[in-house]
């Protein structure tokens, strides 16, 4: 079966994670042709990921019968923009440090190659194809296993000197707080991610306060999840409501002091966490409302992904097309 393409120009996505790696070819529209997923087998080091990371693109064109303007890639990690390189990269062996990605990526592809952070790459998915589209100014709160996110103002993501503009999730939310992996005390990271809710079920599920809990994870502990929590809440696992709702405040004192600094129009809630609704959206709006005493918040919107898992391949399409995208501070 031959896939007819039309005139229109294509760009290829790349969205690298620590356990799998997805590629697509698209249009600056945000209509995907085709997209593959791989395994990223980080422990064979980063040039053996980037040279598959090719493959996996070369074979999407032939497929396709595309040839791409340019790549776009959201990588895990903090880089250098102007360099096209990769400084520190925490999920992946090796980290990463100093591997010059758009200077082997442009050769193996023989096109422009644009790299930019994951999650800030997810937001210019958000800001161009979800949620926020025609939106001047949105904040992106990516929640999973760790909280990152992304600033849009004026119609433009926020990216600082290196593309770092925009970790939302290591501002202070409680003082004396727990560890963090940056290494402050009390990130929003540290206590409302989907680590931070699953052991708090975990403790619960030990304590004996989680029965509906139990069940739905068959008696097996590593099943534990945001999911099943927000389901064992609904089958009436009190506690667990109760932990739920004590993550997605600390999430709301987070939101809030970011929506008094920059006012935006829409805080959108990305990431595997944000597939609890209605359990993190209506206790994140009820924070805002109490907390930010400086201007009207009534036409502030919170919202959930709509895109959730496509949005960095999306984000990665609209970087490789150049839409929002300025690489200034």
């Amino acid at each position: 079966m031959t896939m007819e393409v039309s005139a229109e120009e294509f760009f290829a996505g790349v969205d690298l994670g620590g356990t799998t790696i997805t590629a697509g070819i698209g249009t600056a529209r945000g209509k995907i042709l085709l997209q593959k997923t791989i395994d990223t087998l980080s422990s064979k080091g980063p040039h053996d990921v980037l040279a598959r990371m090719a493959q996996l693109v070369l074979a999407l064109q032939a497929e396709t019968k595309t040839k791409c303007k340019a790549v776009g890639v959201g990588i895990p990690g903090l880089l250098d923009l102007k360099q096209g390189t990769t400084l520190f990269l925490p999920n992946l062996a090796t980290q990463w440090r100093n591997i010059p990605v758009v200077d082997i990526l442009g050769r193996a592809l023989g096109m422009p190659v644009r790299i930019l952070n994951d999650v800030r790459t997810a937001t210019l998915g958000e800001m161009c194809f979800g949620a926020g589209k025609n939106v001047l100014g949105m904040l992106f709160f990516s929640i999973g296993t760790g909280i990152g996110g992304g600033v849009v103002t004026h119609g433009r993501l926020l990216l600082g000197p290196l593309g770092s503009a925009g970790e939302i999730g290591h501002q202070t939310v409680l003082p004396e707080g727990p560890l963090c992996g940056c290494g402050n005390f009390g990130c929003l990271e540290a206590i409302a991610s989907g680590p931070a809710l699953i052991a708090e079920g975990i403790r619960l599920w030990n304590l004996g306060l989680a029965p509906n809990l139990m069940n739905l994870c068959n008696h097996e502990l590593k099943k534990v999840s945001p999911l099943t929590m927000a389901q064992s809440v609904e089958q009436g696992d009190h506690m667990v409501a109760q932990a739920i709702q004590r993550a997605a405040t600390f999430l709301g004192i987070g939101v809030a002091n970011l929506v008094t600094s920059l006012h935006p129009d829409l805080v959108v809630l990305g990431g595997g966490v944000s597939r609890m609704g209605d359990l993190l959206v209506k206790p994140v709006l009820a924070e805002i409302q109490k907390r930010v005493r400086m201007f009207p918040t009534n036409g502030i919107r919170v919202e959930c992904s709509k895109l959730v898992d496509g949005a960095g391949l999306l984000g990665a399409i609209a970087l490789a097309a150049g839409d929002g995208f300025t690489g200034e501070s």
